[in-house]
């Protein structure tokens, strides 16, 4: 995700955002189900964001995949968020080089905190993420509707490969 998003600074964001994210509920694994992905992402299989704060309120990230296949190489990055203020927790500055920040905007959670849409206003990449490694169908259908409703387009997205556990 570095090389995509390394030259997007945070600013306010000109996309639709979740209204309000409980940050407690939001840390933990995410398993990245679609995506419009950045570069290093386009051949990832199992691919899982995970979350966790830092003591100062900082987002631990951690976005491990295996590339081109199953049992390819596993790549990890860790990413520092940083929520904006009075974003409702639901936009993030997301550094992966110093001092830049990309943005990192919660679209939608579904109230159980199962699902979860991430865009950016400039509509390059998006993210559908869900606690578990699949979905039912309809569920993934609605987030495609949500995406094109906020003006992506869908046809550059792409399946994520799940096959858990591991072998």
């Amino acid at each position: 995700m570095a090389a995509g998003l390394a030259g997007c600074a945070v600013s306010t964001p000109t996309i639709d955002r979740a209204a309000q994210v409980d940050l407690q509920r939001f840390m933990g694994d995410w398993y990245v189900i679609g995506n419009i992905p950045t570069l290093p992402e386009r051949d990832a299989y199992n691919a899982v964001e995970s979350y966790s704060r830092d003591a100062d309120g900082r987002i631990r990230t951690r976005f491990r995949y295996r590339e081109g296949a199953f049992d390819g190489p596993l790549r990890t990055m860790n990413p520092v968020g940083t929520v904006v203020p009075g974003s409702g927790n639901a936009v993030w500055g997301m550094q992966f080089v110093w001092p830049i920040q990309a943005e990192y905007v919660i679209v939608d959670v579904d109230p159980d905190y199962s699902l979860t849409i991430i865009g950016r206003s400039a509509r390059d990449y998006a993210w559908i993420m869900a606690r578990q490694p699949s979905i039912p169908e309809s569920s993934y259908d609605s987030a495609v509707a949500r995406l094109h409703a906020l003006g992506y387009d869908t046809a550059k997205l792409r399946r994520v490969p799940q096959r858990w556990p591991e072998r």
